[in-house]
């Protein structure tokens, strides 16, 4: 975790991973029920890693359209 903060810093990494973050904690908040913390712990991570790659793939999708289409 330091380390990643020390690469992205720390006002880019609230940037980017605060929305993200938020949304996979209110989905397992209210959908996780596992009678486990340590289970719902790791879905919430998951959770998180599979809503990150979405927003960082439509990213990649769709910011070289919008650079381009400025141009």
């Amino acid at each position: 975790m330091f380390q990643l903060i020390k690469t992205l810093g720390a006002g880019n990494l609230l940037a980017r991973q605060l929305p993200v973050a938020g949304i996979a904690f209110l989905t397992a908040e209210m959908f996780y029920k596992f009678g486990s913390f340590a289970l719902e712990c790791v879905a919430f991570l998951a959770t998180w890693f599979v809503l990150d790659a979405i927003v960082q793939g439509a990213m990649r999708l769709f910011a070289p359209a919008a650079a381009q289409s400025s141009d």
